[in-house]
């Protein structure tokens, strides 16, 4: 059981990163300690993990480095102790109603693997005729953070009492009376258990057995899988789960039922719940520290830090990159109280949230300021020569960098350019887009009146290949000066649509130039070109490749068992053999379901913007619950493939977070707009003062140390133009709606 969020052990437990999936007690953490302890218990059964389907990464990633193999249970909101429970037992009547169920604390620290197996092991012989057993600790001293038992003997014995943490008085006195501490760790028959609960919590049970998924269904993901039988399965709990109130196990049963047994146990335990406990197994430092005239002192340092302690006794000094807590090791319980405090006085300090706690409006104006008076300004004079050649990368101190020109980089920032101009942006677009759009004609316009996808520094030629995704870039950017600047663009854009129309097949999918000829990636920009043209243009045709495009997506593009959109495909537009077919980028599902919410808004279709839910629900499953950054790629079944985060996927995630919220009714909007919110704090960990970005975002927090590229500010612009398009319907006033305008 995976629960519980540590709010003792902060600054490193937290929400998004509960104490369980943290090393306090050795290079492992608990959660992997607990698997590895209960792993042979067992025998033909199997290891069934319950917990918050935020947490579904961090378990699968865990899991895999022990090489051990489980089924997860994710609960979409947790619900205390009895529920998850519940939850684990009905899954296991499926299976058998005479199995036992071991419920083991994720949590707990127990370095005697073998006394906690033989000791649980003698429970489930008990379990097994029907009682309800819980393991009692011998005290080693009188704590007051430990619930206790009183037993009606010793060993294995019916429970007489469950009473609450007491203060040290009581607690002297219960060890005197042969109490015990209550470890939280259970064995029961799952048919026993869900009886309990139908007689004493009723609600809990019913909502349990609501929140599983048919059969078929709940076999489904791991079904599609080729090879998925050496993988977790996953199986998340439906919304009827969330009926169940909030109870532990205590209350709703284990206080009320006659089948409550007890066995005393005199092996090391402790739950870890408090820095003076993680102090106390010895093994709790973590990072660089150095002590003078230091004594008892517990440090945790993140990378990078070094602590120094002069003169101090008994300390916990616990450090992040966020936060820092100092205290008195004997008040180690009294952590909750200060988090109690930051909920008023600095909320964003209890999680990893990645960016400063602000309203989504007023982020807006931030970004919008940022874009107009740095970026905007920078690239349009030192991202552009005198030539009208667009720079592919400046350094961060602002110079620039020979490098080959690509045709897709000059496109976008003709069209960026041209669609700052349009947004109010009152800087030189006239003479980049002008510019720009002759250096396209002069160095990458091929006879056939395509583009070459690739000139050198000098601007002669490095590849004459035509690429399709660098077309769309060149049809979207006509389309954007056409309506900029009041040029007639539409002819030569016909002329290259109709040419490309030409060289494939009358229906289905385009080819792409190179070694992946078949790709749903320059679809998506085609796509995007046609749109732009259904505003710009008159030709009836736009709206007849956006349509035809639109079906390809919905018909091959989408895989129609995991719903997400995969990448590369074979020549029938089935999925491609191997990992390639597998692949699939979080930022991709968010741009796609931009795109189809669009096209689906102008034609009423019900069904696509059903598809542009489907495909935004499974972006968010990349975006990572600590960092809160949307990662390059993932797997089919959503588990993370590269935790590199770029730039570009979180700029798409606001897009479709914004869109979608303005279709979206109650909690859905909401959801939608935290989210945006989440995104756009997201971009800014990108962003430099001065209008430029860093690309690449590696899992340790820090950035690959490269020039920033051209072709983000694309997606940047298209973010601001999203804020700017969204700001009316969802109801922005004020100041910060001035400066977004």
């Amino acid at each position: 059981m995976c629960g519980g969020a540590g709010t003792r052990l902060w600054p490193s437990s937290r929400p998004s990163r509960p104490k369980q999936f943290m090393p306090l007690s050795g290079n492992r953490s608990l959660f992997q300690e607990t698997a590895t302890r209960v792993a042979s218990l067992c025998d033909n059964g199997r290891l069934v993990v319950v917990a918050g389907v935020i947490h579904r990464d961090a378990i699968l990633q865990q899991l895999e480095a022990l090489g051990l193999d489980a089924q997860l249970i994710l609960e979409p909101e947790p619900r205390d102790s009895a529920p998850a429970m519940a939850a684990a037992a009905a899954w296991t009547v499926r299976q058998s109603a005479e199995a036992i169920n071991i419920f083991v604390a994720s949590d707990h620290h127990i370095p005697d693997h073998a006394a906690f197996e033989a000791a649980v092991r003698r429970a489930a012989g008990a379990a097994a005729e029907g009682r309800i057993v819980t393991l009692g600790v011998a005290p080693t001293e009188p704590s007051s953070a430990y619930g206790y038992i009183a037993a009606a003997g010793p060993g294995l014995a019916a429970v007489t009492a469950f009473v609450e943490k007491p203060d040290r008085p009581t607690a002297e006195r219960y060890i005197r009376e042969g109490h015990l501490w209550n470890s939280g760790n259970f064995i029961a028959s799952a048919g026993t258990l869900m009886d309990e609960l139908a007689r004493y919590a009723p609600a809990v049970a019913e909502a349990a057995i609501a929140g599983l998924p048919p059969l078929p269904a709940a076999d489904a993901e791991v079904a599609a899988n080729p090879g998925a039988d050496l993988r977790p399965a996953v199986l998340t709990l439906s919304d009827g789960f969330l009926a169940a109130p909030r109870i532990s196990i205590d209350y709703a049963v284990m206080e009320k039922t006659e089948r409550a047994s007890v066995l005393a146990v005199d092996f090391e335990w402790s739950d870890l719940g408090a820095w003076d406990s993680v102090a106390a197994t010895g093994e709790g430092a973590l990072g660089a520290s150095l002590f003078e005239d230091s004594e008892g002192c517990l440090v945790r340092a993140c990378d990078g830090v070094m602590v120094a302690a002069l003169g101090v006794r008994d300390l916990a000094i616990i450090v992040e990159r966020d936060a820092v807590l100092v205290c008195d090791l004997a008040r180690s319980q009294e952590v909750k109280a200060v988090v109690e405090r930051l909920k008023r006085a600095s909320p964003r300090h209890l999680d990893f949230t990645g960016g400063e706690e602000e309203g989504l409006g007023e982020g807006a104006a931030r970004f919008s300021d940022w874009l107009r008076l740095k970026a905007l300004p920078v690239w349009s004079t030192l991202g552009q020569s005198a030539n009208g050649a667009f720079e592919e990368l400046l350094s961060l101190d602002g110079r620039r960098l020979d490098a080959h020109r690509r045709a897709r980089v000059q496109a976008r920032q003709i069209h960026v350019f041209a669609e700052a101009g349009l947004s109010g942006w009152a800087g030189p677009v006239a003479g980049a887009v002008d510019r720009g759009l002759a250096y396209l004609d002069a160095c990458f316009l091929r006879s056939d009146g395509k583009v070459r996808t690739l000139l050198t520094p000098a601007g002669e030629s490095a590849d004459e290949t035509a690429m399709l995704y660098d077309q769309a870039f060149v049809l979207l950017a006509l389309a954007s000066a056409q309506r900029a600047g009041g040029l007639d663009c539409e002819a030569r854009a016909l002329a290259l649509r109709d040419q490309l129309l030409a060289d494939g097949p009358s229906s289905g999918g385009l080819r792409e130039g190179g070694d992946q000829p078949w790709q749903s990636n320059p679809h998506m920009h085609l796509l995007e070109a046609c749109l732009a043209w259904e505003a710009a243009g008159v030709d009836p045709g736009w709206a007849a490749l956006s349509d035809r495009i639109v079906a390809l997506a919905l018909e091959r593009f989408i895989d129609p068992v995991h719903g997400c959109l995969l990448e590369f495909f074979a020549q029938d537009w089935s999925p491609a053999d191997g990992e390639d077919g597998r692949r699939v980028e979080p930022g991709h599902q968010f741009e796609w379901a931009w795109l189809l919410a669009r096209h689906a808004r102008a034609r009423g279709s019900a069904a696509g913007l059903e598809a542009a839910h489907r495909l935004y629900a499974f972006g968010r499953r990349g975006v990572e619950p600590v960092r809160q950054v949307a990662v390059d790629a993932v797997e089919t079944d959503g588990l993370i493939r590269s935790r590199r985060a770029r730039l570009w996927p979180q700029t798409e995630w606001l897009k479709a977070a914004l869109i979608l919220a303005e279709t979206d009714e109650g909690a859905d909007r909401d959801q939608r707009l935290a989210d945006a919110a989440v995104a756009q704090r997201a971009i800014w960990l990108y962003l430099t003062e001065d209008g430029l970005w860093r690309d690449k975002r590696l899992e340790d927090g820090g950035f690959l140390d490269e020039p920033a590229p051209a072709s983000s500010l694309y997606h940047l612009l298209g973010a601001w133009m999203q804020l700017k398009a969204s700001a009316p319907t969802l109801g922005w006033t004020g100041a910060d709606r001035v400066r977004l305008d």
